[in-house]
């Protein structure tokens, strides 16, 4: 009798089916909440669950956790999808909920993405919530505070799920290659370097990166018993090359190094051309867009203060969109900070005010500029003398704002480029001004 083999099976369930993790153990990533100690971990283990709100990109273990919850408390489990249900449904839900009760079974109620049902149907859980029939537990990709109504959102807690690392990914694919679940009683040949590939590619998202990696597998080239992936298999199942590339590695830093010094030098192709290298061989779109954050106050700063809001706007598109479609978000950031006015004198100020603040870390505040809430603390004079800016026709003072050991240090010096020119003459016309109004 011929064996059949695992892709053989009737009922084949896909591999990130086959892995959900049943247990809290095996559940990857998300340590700031389930690592050893911490928040809700502790509520499961101690079996203080209650209704809550998990939101997080797709992919990173809502669902799973929701069911992980549900076994570990030996409650019913009630599995709600909100593209599918109605007010109809969840009325029925809701009374199967109030038997389990009557029997003191408790009804665990996971609805996925929350965010989409009306305010009339998440109102139809508000009561259940409120007399304990239910514990509710949503998952959304969406900002609950703008998506979940008031009233049901002040009675769940909500917890923050992030994108999976990509060490966290790797140790998902590794498992998956030895678990008897996954790939366990296959030999599949497969390098390092194309699994942490794989999860660059996923971007966080452990069902997209079991998914590849199954792909990658029933595509790979049989050898006997063995199954062998090779590069060019990742590369089409990903429809990305495998770029010479290491996020931890010295590469990595050349990379970032040579778009940093493409803007500073105003050199908007080679800019692009480096961050498409980045992208294209699996960077994360944040790590770049915050660099891109950076560098606009340190290489562009008052020279062009909309430069800041622009590389914030990018990281929030990469955020709400992702990869693919936030390449062309960093695109126009990139390019707008190639070719605007550059000033360092952000970085230089800093730079020389963090000396002082070293070398002169015990000097005291001036009493004319301390706050006096209390009748003890004006007795001693804090706030004395102060001088409200905008009682003056000039909105200006003479009031000294420095400590006594560091009065006259100037640690902005404003160049001539851009609109810091504009700021550099009205930076000259206050130490005018303070000149000839000193005491």
């Amino acid at each position: 009798m011929e064996q059949m083999s695992l892709f053989d099976r009737d009922g084949y369930e896909p591999l990130a089916a086959r892995l959900r993790p049943q247990t809290l153990d095996e559940f990857v990533g998300q340590e700031h909440l389930l690592g050893k100690g911490k928040v809700l971990r502790r509520l499961i283990e101690n079996d203080q669950i209650s209704s809550m709100i998990f939101w997080g990109p797709p992919g990173v273990g809502k669902t799973t956790l929701a069911r992980v919850i549900a076994v570990r408390t030996n409650a019913s489990f009630i599995n709600f999808s909100a593209v599918t249900s109605g007010i109809k449904e969840i009325r029925t839900v809701m009374k199967q909920a109030e038997e389990n009760r009557r029997y003191g079974e408790r009804t665990i109620v996971f609805v996925d993405e929350i965010h989409r049902f009306n305010k009339a149907q998440q109102d139809a859980f508000l009561p259940f919530v409120e007399k304990g029939s239910i514990i509710l537990i949503g998952a959304t990709t969406e900002n609950p505070s703008f998506e979940v109504n008031g009233a049901l959102l002040s009675r769940c807690r909500v917890f923050v799920l992030q994108s999976l690392k990509t060490k966290d990914l790797v140790t998902l694919l590794s498992r998956a290659l030895s678990d008897p679940r996954g790939f366990g009683n296959t030999r599949v040949r497969i390098q390092d370097d194309m699994l942490e590939a794989i999860a660059n590619f996923a971007n966080g998202d452990a069902r997209t990166a079991l998914s590849i990696l199954e792909m990658v597998v029933l595509n790979g080239d049989m050898d006997g018993e063995a199954v062998t992936v090779t590069p060019e298999i990742v590369s089409q199942c990903t429809s990305k090359k495998m770029l010479l590339y290491d996020k931890t590695g010295e590469e990595h830093y050349n990379l970032i190094s040579a778009l940093h010094k493409s803007m500073r030098n105003s050199d908007p192709d080679a800019a692009v051309y480096w961050l498409a290298r980045m992208l294209e061989a699996g960077e994360d779109p944040l790590y770049v867009a915050r660099r891109v954050i950076r560098f606009a106050s340190e290489d562009i700063g008052l020279a062009d203060p909309r430069a800041l809001e622009i590389a914030v706007a990018a990281y929030q598109a990469c955020h709400y969109i992702g990869m693919p479609e936030c390449t062309l978000n960093l695109t126009e950031a990139v390019v707008y900070m190639s070719i605007v006015p550059k000033s360092n004198s952000m970085d230089v100020a800093y730079s020389l005010a963090k000396q002082d603040a070293q070398a002169h870390f015990a000097e005291p505040v001036p009493l004319v500029i301390r706050n006096a809430p209390t009748k003890l603390m004006k007795d001693l004079d804090y706030g004395k003398g102060y001088q409200y800016a905008h009682d003056t026709d000039d909105r200006l003072t003479n009031m000294q704002c420095l400590p006594d050991s560091l009065l006259g240090r100037q640690y902005y010096q404003p160049t001539e480029q851009g609109l810091e020119a504009r700021f550099k003459t009205r930076l000259d016309q206050i130490k005018e001004w303070k000149k000839q109004h000193k005491k």
